[in-house]
């Protein structure tokens, strides 16, 4: 079964799936339980899961599972059986509707922040029926995964799905508000639509395994620079070559199998990186799928003998990983609603969404900021490759030009037919590609949506995506409070133009349509009074800021207690991460990399002595002792630091509030990491290559 079109869905529960085995009134009773208009009743949930049931084991399927997000930026299951003995000990499968909407689970090991004492182990899941089921696994032995939620005993959320979901709800109510008070009467639902592109890096799986810092932090912690990176753009939308293209056929395949349409894939600009696009979907289900892409890269990877890099900056000096999400939301009546064009029909829904989002945007970028800030990203984010982490929004010069105008008063209405006369001299009609895209930019409008390219390649698109909806629909809530003032329907676009014009003007200073690799625009932003917020240590109190707790409280996001528990997992996970790669780094120098320098100075020290005792002759050998003096200096140089790095970590054990232990690690033991890996690569490129104990980066960017 090769053909796409056969493949596709094979192991995906779809709705007609579900249609086709269940009575038409559960099919209905479902549809309002997906559009949160309905309970769901214990009656359809045994009759769905009885459907589900005949599907998954007609198709092979022995277990079943609950899969969840915890705050891991990964997934968790744990797989049950769907077998069971009856009184006669008769075996039969077995699986209830309770078994579908419930799940419990010992899960006291994963991260709570808090919100739970260590010894309440019980979570719980519950069944997200907006995200379909689908089948993994060896056929005949296949397991049922069923996206699900992950709560504590007291409702408390303690995964990225519940906050998201949260979020989408939030955003809808408000949007359906401003929808109906500029006189849409039609829309009775929107969606949040997303598509996320994902990159990643691929390198030998011998490679792989032949270093402690892949291995154990996922990037190279030494590593000298090869005479060629990516300065040539050589790989960048290159030829794939056939082994990887085998790859990819193959992670293809599977994604199609459980009803993930993979739609583009391609070589990126770094040496051995690649990426992999989604078709946009719902925003709930696009981070389900973002989740089994990662996965399944891995995966797939090992079998072709590849190992899938999914770090921020796993190589130092070439371009790093993102994840950038594109997101828009539309409704079941007016389509897309950052749609451009629907501003030639003189509606200025577009522009009023817009501008909320600027204000959203500008309002509360220390959160949106935080939202991305892991350690990985700490080492990508202001980069050639990657934007800056300042806060901004592209939205190109037109469309700028425009609200300028309105701004300026240059714009205005006919109030007999509500038709906008568009003050922008020789443009009448915005086209759908109205901007260039700007890469520079973290927040950018691209035609009919906006691209975050911020969050780093293994983060979770989850975060940021509840972060941007809870913001958007805080200050939509405010529109809609105004604009519901407003009681003569054939004045509308007035209202909507008095608020774009005040509301443009209190916030524009967070557009950027310029250079945000320039380093005058770190000094204008400052001027403008926006934050550089350059790593995660910086990043991640924008979660406990009073703002951002309010407006999280406000959309019923995530509560205050929720949020507070979120800003201490995130730091415990900055000092775990960046203690395990000093830790690494303390191991691989004393017991891979100082033994190695010694047994190549050795070896020149004993070529030196053979020469004298044949040639007797000092000066013949003079270059080689200042050759090996200049790496013995360097070497013990690089003990020294070794030695400082260990007393430092004695230090952070000292530490008790996770916080103040990562402004600690950030300030005392990053720095000195760096300056050792600075003296280790400089030793590098001066020993013998089949004595140095790791593959180079020659190996592992042009070796695959």
């Amino acid at each position: 079964m090769n053909n796409q079109l056969e493949l596709y869905g094979i192991n995906y529960f779809s709705e007609q799936e579900l249609k086709n085995r269940v009575s038409s009134a559960v099919y209905k009773e479902f549809q309002q339980v997906k559009r949160r208009t309905k309970e769901l009743s214990l009656e359809t949930a045994d009759a769905i899961a009885n459907a589900v049931k005949m599907w998954a084991t007609e198709n092979g399927a022995t277990h079943f599972t609950h899969w969840f997000q915890p705050l891991t930026e990964a997934t968790a299951e744990k797989h049950d059986s769907f077998i069971a003995i009856n009184s006669d000990g008769i075996v039969m499968p077995q699986f209830s509707g309770k078994d579908l909407i419930k799940g419990e689970a010992d899960t006291s090991s994963f991260p709570n922040g808090g919100v739970r004492s260590t010894f309440e182990a019980r979570g719980y899941t519950a069944w997200d029926a907006s995200s379909p089921m689908f089948l993994r696994g060896e056929e005949f032995c296949k397991t049922l995964y069923i996206p699900t939620a992950f709560v504590g005993y007291n409702g408390e959320t303690l995964d990225k799905k519940v906050p998201l979901l949260r979020s989408l709800r939030s955003l809808e109510k408000q949007v359906l508000r401003v929808q109906k008070a500029i006189g849409d009467s039609e829309s009775k639902y929107v969606d949040v639509n997303l598509g996320v592109e994902q990159e990643y890096f691929l390198v030998s799986k011998d490679q792989y395994y032949k270093r402690q810092d892949l291995l154990l932090g996922g990037r190279t912690i030494f590593g000298s620079m090869p005479p060629k990176g990516q300065e040539l753009s050589d790989h960048y939308y290159g030829t794939i070559k056939d082994k990887v293209s085998s790859f990819m056929a193959e992670v293809d395949r599977e994604l199609w199998k459980i009803g993930v349409m993979a739609k583009t894939k391609h070589n990126e600009v770094s040496p051995n990186q690649f990426e992999l696009a989604l078709m946009f979907n719902s925003a709930n289900i696009s981070v389900d799928q973002n989740q089994l892409v990662m996965d399944i890269l891995k995966k797939v990877a090992v079998k072709h003998n590849f190992a899938a890099l999914l770090h921020e900056k796993p190589f130092a000096g070439i371009n790093g990983s993102g994840k950038h999400c594109n997101w828009s939301f539309s409704s079941d009546a007016k389509g897309n609603l950052l749609d451009p064009e629907t501003l030639e029909e003189g509606n200025l829904s577009f522009l009023l969404y817009a501008t909320a989002i600027i204000e959203a945007v500008d309002l509360h970028a220390d959160l949106l900021r935080a939202s991305t800030a892991t350690p990985g990203n700490d080492f990508r984010l202001g980069g050639h490759e990657a934007p800056p982490a300042i806060i901004s929004v592209f939205l190109g010069d037109q469309l700028s030009e425009i609200l300028e105008n309105i701004e300026k008063g240059e714009i205005g209405t006919h109030t007999s037919s509500s038709q906008v006369k568009i003050g922008v001299k020789n443009f009448p009609k915005i086209p759908k590609d109205v901007t260039d895209r700007n890469r520079t930019s973290p927040f950018a409008f691209t035609g009919n949506k906006f691209e975050f390219r911020m969050p780093g390649s293994s983060a979770s698109p989850s975060t940021p995506m509840y972060i941007l909806n809870a913001i958007v629909a805080d200050v939509l809530r405010g529109y809609a409070d105004e604009l519901e003032k407003n009681t003569d329907k054939d004045k509308i676009n007035s209202s909507i133009i008095h608020l774009l014009k005040t509301r443009y003007q209190r916030h524009k200073r967070r557009v950027f349509n310029g250079n945000g690799y320039d380093k005058e625009w770190v000094k204008e932003a400052g001027l403008r009074g926006i934050n550089n917020l350059r790593n995660t240590v910086e990043g991640i109190p924008g979660y406990i800021k009073e703002d951002s707790i309010e407006v999280l409280e406000r959309t019923k996001v995530l509560s205050r207690a929720e949020t507070e528990s979120i800003f201490k997992i995130y730091s415990e996970r900055y000092n775990k991460v960046t203690s395990i790669e000093v830790k690494t780094a303390i191991r691989m120098c004393r017991t891979e990399i100082f033994p190695a320098i010694t047994t190549y100075t050795n070896t020149v020290l004993n070529s030196i002595k053979q020469v004298n005792e044949v040639f007797g002759d000092a000066d013949l050998v003079q270059k080689d002792k200042e050759h090996v003096l200049n790496i013995l200096n360097l070497k013990n140089d690089a003990k020294d630091y070794v030695v400082k790095l260990s007393k430092e970590m004695r230090e952070v054990d000292k530490i008790e509030d996770e916080y103040e232990k990562a402004k600690y690690l950030n300030s005392h033991l990053v720095p000195l990491l760096l300056i050792l890996r600075n003296r280790i690569d400089k030793i590098e490129i001066h020993v013998d290559k089949n004595i140095w104990p790791m593959p180079t980066y020659t190996d592992l960017l042009f070796k695959l």
